[in-house]
């Protein structure tokens, strides 16, 4: 089963980090948000992988054409040229990179994925956000009930810190807890061919026309994950992310090096 990852996007909202790159390849220890991404589905034995470039898109198609070598020692012969790769971790993973456009947008980026794709259930998810949400069980539920779509319904992350006090005393602080009610879209879908039907070219946002459609017809499920999710829009997340896996908890990482 192929996994489309869209990754065109400009970043307008961390504009301090993507001037010079794309926002999948935004950095958290070191690797690019759209590595662990990859990590993640690949734990559960989804390796092939369709990636929508747009904006920057050079700077993932070197990252991955130089993949292998700089993740591994090299033995290099000057006089010939003849380079020689030795130990590193080199994924099983089948990656294709499509051009879809700088300005398109998400709908029709899809949409441009379609030749790519096939006939067959996909996976579709953003090249900026992270989760530990289990990618089979996700894709168990989406056979149970067969429609076309289903996207992973998540509790955001509270965008301040709360307090509790007794008295003037400050007694627990929480950093970012999940909201206790409400539900927004984290992505993570898995579809079905039909919904290309429900796109209708580049101008289309895919989280408007196509999903409303979708629902209206009754073809939209969602997977409710009450764990982590978390999308990196801006500096401030980028920066919750770092601390996560510097800890050496983060929570998406759910593959063992």
């Amino acid at each position: 089963m192929k996994v489309a990852i869209l990754a065109g996007g400009k970043g307008t909202r961390i504009s301090e980090e993507t001037t010079i790159k794309p926002k999948p390849m935004v950095e958290i220890g070191d690797r690019p948000i759209l590595w662990h991404i990859m990590r993640h589905y690949a734990h559960y034995g989804f390796n092939e992988f369709v990636i929508a470039l747009g904006y920057k898109g050079e700077v993932i198609k070197r990252y991955m054409v130089d993949y292998a070598s700089l993740n591994s020692n090299l033995a290099i012969n000057l006089k010939t040229g003849e380079i020689s790769m030795n130990g590193g971790y080199k994924p099983d993973w089948k990656v294709e990179l499509i051009d879809t456009g700088a300005e398109t947008m998400t709908g029709g980026r899809i949409k441009r994925l379609q030749p790519y794709l096939g006939d067959s259930t996909f996976m579709l998810t953003w090249g900026d956000g992270v989760s530990d949400v289990n990618l089979q069980e996700l894709l168990a539920f989406h056979r149970s009930h067969g429609k076309l779509c289903t996207l992973t319904a998540v509790r955001p992350p509270a965008r301040y810190g709360y307090m509790s006090f007794d008295g003037e005393k400050v007694v627990e602080f929480q950093e970012k807890p999940q909201l206790a009610e409400g539900w927004v879209n984290g992505a993570f879908f898995v579809c079905e061919p039909g919904v290309f039907d429900y796109i209708e070219g580049d101008e289309t946002m895919w989280e408007h026309a196509p999903l409303e459609g979708l629902a209206r017809d009754g073809q939209l499920m969602a997977y409710k994950h009450t764990s982590f999710w978390q999308c990196m829009d801006t500096l401030r997340e980028k920066h919750i992310l770092e601390q996560y896996w510097q800890s050496g908890q983060a929570p998406w990482k759910v593959w063992e090096e």
